[in-house]
């Protein structure tokens, strides 16, 4: 196999897997900044306690794809500033985010993620990166899991239309 044969950690990584780290780690970095404005927003405990988590694992996706990128010789984008934390009664009611509205943007996005992940799992030929990015699907997914508990627990679902009943065939 030659170049890509022996350790993962010393083949290349080709432009796709540059682009999908690198990407991941952009993207990761604007999570932290927007789910820590959305933690100042949150009322809700268990809400809150979800926003932490994720914003925890978007801090280890940024420290993992900034290192894989640094040691392949690549610049990482660079790290957002920290929002500073805000008491909830201090955001006027009008332009406060509900955490209705709150658990259903990190529902989308936690959706969005699995399938961001799937992409580089299917494009990898560097099986840590592979591996790394099932890591972050399989988190994902178990938060998603929990955002939808939660969501159902506390009447902020909104399902799709529901088929409760089929047409007759004719």
């Amino acid at each position: 196999m030659g170049i890509l044969s022996g350790n993962p950690k010393d083949e290349p990584m080709h432009y796709g897997e540059i682009f999908s780290v690198w990407e991941t780690s952009k993207m990761a970095k604007g999570t932290v900044s927007c789910y820590q404005a959305y933690l100042n927003h949150a009322g809700d405990k268990d809400l809150k306690k979800v926003l932490k988590e994720l914003i925890d694992q978007a801090k280890l996706e940024i420290k993992e794809c900034d290192a894989l990128l640094t040691d392949n010789g690549i610049a990482p984008a660079p790290v957002l500033p920290e929002r500073p934390e805000v008491k909830l009664e201090d955001i006027p009611v009008g332009a406060r985010f509900a955490d209705q509205e709150i658990a259903a943007k990190i529902a989308v996005e936690t959706a969005a993620c699995l399938v961001a992940c799937s992409s580089v799992i299917g494009q990898c030929i560097r099986e840590d990166i592979g591996a790394l990015f099932m890591k972050y699907h399989a988190t994902k997914a178990a938060i998603g899991l929990r955002i939808l508990h939660m969501s159902k627990e506390k009447g902020w679902l909104i399902p799709p239309p529901l088929q409760v009943k089929r047409p007759e065939e004719e």
